[in-house]
């Protein structure tokens, strides 16, 4: 960690020499006595914007020595390369106070602006400034360090470089106000404003509804465990003049304006109900107002997913009934439940400038009125099969799907993004309503209300992952017990509506008898590990497998060792030819009696993951670690499960750290308590202690709600 501190001041400090030297200034950033100042290239004709009050001509220079042009790094071919962020002398530009950066990035946002940017570059947007998504912090003496929450601020560097890299510089004019001569002491800070009069300069013209979002590329503020997002719904843009951080970066970038809020609507400014509303009522109406606007745009992207996927006449051609039924089930149910509710939030906030409450429109639909939901989750296991089954061997319908998916309708996302909207939506409800609640509790009725809205939701969510996990394990019992043969040893009845899978694998074997003539081929079992009994088979062929023995969960004992505990018998040692193994012990096997396997593996994480799925009943009856100790992580890509001990997860997504090993992280994830594995790339700790505690209070909050 140490070391990318220091990388970080060595390029502040080559960035901080580059611009004084090339652009000849002086330690505190003014022009150097004698310089030639240069306005060619901000003529009026290019941009309005830069021309100066009072423009200065320039020195005569001596016959013998043509004057030196000073090219602003605004203008230098670096600085106007589409999409590359830049950072340019403070005493160059003005810029307005940044708001704290965004915890989570949309990644439909991102490839939609890709997407974009590749089709018509002339549609991007003017350039901006903004300290927006920066991660930069300002330590003592003005000196910048890092946000170890947030991306490294190389990424807002990526791409400086010299004049003449590859491909030609697109030309773009950059907004700017015009400038004036920096003062050589900061201006003094405004008086401080109420925050009880923020927001009424930012009213925005027309509707939410007049610019709608893909859901993808959203991402609600309720879904931050923390507080830190509230400072957010209360800041206003100062104006130029106004204040901000020393020194501190202008990042040069382009991006679609953030969604409107509750207290930018027009009839919010218009009624003057800012001057006199209490701060903790103005964050409940913008959570409120929230939970409106996402549910327009998840409504807006279901019904792409109809108009453009399930409707398709081509798309349709490529498959057969059954297939088109397993990749879409009820969609068309789910967006009409999600019509109906986007109606009655709608009626109650055209009903009411100030809402009085949501809460009992929440609990009646996560009751009444969301069940298709629990449909669409539980046919979850036949979508991805007949998905996956129909890109790897269906030429004509991944051609169908590239050409839909394609169409600026559908943003340049694919189709998979549209499929599993209802799963996330139906997952991030409970979030959203727990947010809610915490701005109630200084009502107790209102409260209570959304307490029992979190209550149905939470409900409703547990009712759609029990569904998910039936199906899924009913198929898959019935397939294991066609593979499985129980000839040599006595028969178990394997199908039981309480019973899944928990974890299967090749391991190797290393016996007593004839151990250097057989680890030379390396012997190897194959287990099946269910949530009550453990069989060890032997592969007979690819989907067949022979039974060698088994042995109830409760009755297993598994004992981590290290290569040098591995010892031959009469006392020689076969560490180097063991790695990372494992002894399994079944104190009461098939027949009765105790039988010890010692076991290894290709790699510690492995290992790690056999030993934490076989022990998983020692450690429920250990009890829950104090969750508040426990490293945390925040999902930074989503992550689709490849076997059976891991876990799928969404972008955003906050996970309880268990155990780590080798790369993998085993953890528990918040919204829902289910637990798997995952590799540690996907994920970013969590350095915050306020993100911290808040996120154990909302699980503690979440699991309540759910057990009851």
């Amino acid at each position: 960690m140490s070391q990318r501190y220091s990388d970080s001041s060595v390029e502040e400090k080559l960035l901080e020499y580059r611009f004084h030297s090339e652009l000849r200034l002086d330690a505190k950033g003014n022009p150097a006595s004698g310089l030639p100042v240069v306005r060619g290239s901000l003529h009026s004709g290019s941009n309005a914007a830069f021309q100066p009050d009072t423009p200065a001509p320039p020195e005569p220079a001596p016959e013998s020595q043509e004057p030196r042009t000073v090219i602003l790094s605004t203008q230098s071919p670096a600085a106007l390369k589409m999409g590359t962020q830049q950072l340019i002398p403070r005493s160059l530009a003005v810029s307005s106070k940044a708001k704290t950066p965004a915890r989570h990035q949309s990644f439909g946002a991102a490839m939609l602006s890709k997407e974009a940017a590749r089709r018509n570059p002339q549609l991007l947007s003017a350039p901006s400034f903004s300290l927006d998504d920066m991660d930069l912090d300002t330590g003592p003496g003005g000196m910048l360090k890092r946000n170890l929450r947030n991306q490294s601020y190389r990424a807002a560097m990526k791409g400086l470089g010299t004049p003449g890299g590859e491909g030609g510089p697109i030309q773009l004019t950059p907004k700017l106000q015009a400038l004036a001569e920096e003062p050589s002491q900061p201006p003094a800070r405004p008086a401080a404003k109420n925050k009880k009069t923020l927001g009424r300069k930012r009213a925005h013209k027309g509707s939410f509804k007049d610019d709608p979002r893909l859901y993808q590329e959203i991402r609600e503020r309720g879904l931050n465990t923390s507080h830190e997002s509230d400072d957010d719904l209360l800041d206003e843009p100062p104006s130029p003049e106004g204040t901000r951080k020393v020194d501190a970066p202008i990042v040069v970038k382009s991006y679609r304006p953030p969604q409107i809020t509750w207290s930018q609507l027009p009839e919010v400014v218009e009624s003057g109900i800012l001057d006199q509303l209490p701060a903790e009522e103005r964050k409940r109406q913008e959570a409120i107002f929230e939970i409106l606007t996402s549910e327009f745009s998840y409504q807006h992207s279901l019904g792409i997913l109809v108009a453009e996927f399930l409707q398709s006449r081509a798309l349709r051609a490529t498959m057969t009934q059954m297939e088109h039924h397993h990749l879409f089930s009820n969609i068309t149910d789910v967006l009409s439940a999600s019509q109906r509710f986007f109606e009655d939030l709608e009626r109650r906030h055209k009903a009411q400038v100030c809402v009085e409450d949501i809460s009992d429109i929440l609990e009646e639909h996560a009751e009444h009125h969301f069940h298709p939901y629990i449909s669409y989750c539980s046919n979850e296991v036949y979508q991805q099969r007949a998905l996956q089954r129909l890109t790897n061997s269906n030429a004509t319908f991944r051609e169908a799907l590239r050409a839909i998916e394609q169409r600026p309708a559908c943003g340049g996302l694919p189709m998979i993004s549209f499929l599993i909207l209802p799963m996330q939506r139906v997952t991030r409800l409970p979030l959203l309503t727990d947010t809610l609640c915490l701005k109630t509790q200084g009502h107790p009725e209102r409260y209570k209300a959304a307490s029992r809205a979190l209550k149905a939701i939470s409900k409703l969510v547990k009712q759609c992952n029990e569904g998910a996990h039936k199906m899924e394990r009913t198929e898959q019992m019935y397939t294991l017990h066609t593979q499985l043969d129980f000839s040599k040893v006595k028969s178990l009845p394997l199908i039981s509506a309480s019973r899944w899978l928990l974890k299967r694998g090749e391991l190797f074997v290393v016996e007593e008898t004839g151990l250097f003539r057989k680890l030379a081929s390396r012997p190897t079992c194959y287990l099946f590990l269910f949530n009550d009994v453990l069989v060890v088979t032997k592969r007979k062929s690819e989907d067949s497998f022979m039974v060698q023995d088994y042995a109830q969960v409760d009755h297993i004992q598994v004992q981590k060792m290290e290569p040098s505990e591995a010892s031959l018998p009469g006392g020689g040692n076969r560490g180097s030819s063991v790695p990372h193994p494992f002894q399994l012990i079944l104190l009461h096997n098939s027949e009765g009696r105790q039988e010890k396997i010692l076991l290894s593996c290709d790699s510690a994480s492995d290992r790690a993951r056999w030993i934490t799925a076989l022990t998983q009943r020692e450690r429920q009856a250990r009890g829950p670690p104090n969750k508040g100790d426990l490293l945390q992580v925040e999902i930074t890509k989503a992550y689709l499960a490849k076997q059976v001990d891991e876990i799928t997860l969404q972008q955003a997504d906050v996970v309880l750290i268990l155990e780590q090993e080798d790369g993998w992280l085993y953890g528990e994830r918040l919204r829902d308590g289910e637990t798997g594995w995952f590799p540690e790339d996907f994920a970013r700790s969590i350095t915050s202690r306020v993100a911290v505690e808040g996120n154990v209070r909302r699980m503690e909050r979440l699991r309540v709600e759910t057990d009851v």
